[in-house]
């Protein structure tokens, strides 16, 4: 059986820097992207390490902000490494894309 945990694990990290570059967000509401857009199995104990992570390597960093309904919230943005970063994934990816599908469609 295909472990669908093991295969995104490595793709959620672009996604992720993806969301955050088009607007500031914090955790819950990149999951509930993330969820919207087929990420069934994000879930914030799957979000969160990986957002400490890509912090630690300066690829976003973050703010506390007030929020209209409750504690301050943590926003997240990314920085200049971070849209490199973004830049590089999305070359990656349509290299991987592209050979996977020659794969699948037999070319």
């Amino acid at each position: 059986m295909i472990d669908r945990s093991q295969l995104m694990r490595g793709t959620l990290e672009g996604c992720i820097v993806k969301i955050i570059s088009e607007e500031e967000t914090y955790g819950y509401e990149i999951v509930s992207r993330l969820q919207g857009y087929g990420f069934i199995d994000a879930k914030e104990g799957t979000i969160y390490p990986l957002l400490v992570r890509l912090e630690k390597k300066g690829i976003i960093s973050s703010v506390y902000k007030e929020s209209p309904l409750g504690p301050k919230r943590k926003y997240y943005f990314t920085t200049k490494s971070g849209e490199e970063y973004l830049k590089q994934f999305v070359s990656v990816w349509n290299d991987v894309k592209s050979s996977v599908d020659r794969v699948f469609e037999g070319e």
